[in-house]
């Protein structure tokens, strides 16, 4: 997979954890153990998309 194709599927799979962790909070009985794991989840993708950013505009 090229660069710009793993930055998509990051991109893809950020914001399916983000409409996850939506899902989720609405639910009256939402819960936190998995809110707070899909979170970390979240922000390791970020990372991840913010280092192979950074990669490729160098």
């Amino acid at each position: 997979m090229t660069t710009e194709g793993h930055i998509a599927a990051l991109e893809r799979r950020h914001q399916e954890l983000d409409r996850m962790i939506q899902t989720e909070t609405q639910n009256r009985l939402a819960d936190d153990l998995m809110v707070a794991a899909l979170k970390r989840k979240k922000l390791e993708v970020k990372d991840e998309l913010h280092k192979l950013q950074g990669a490729t505009r160098q």
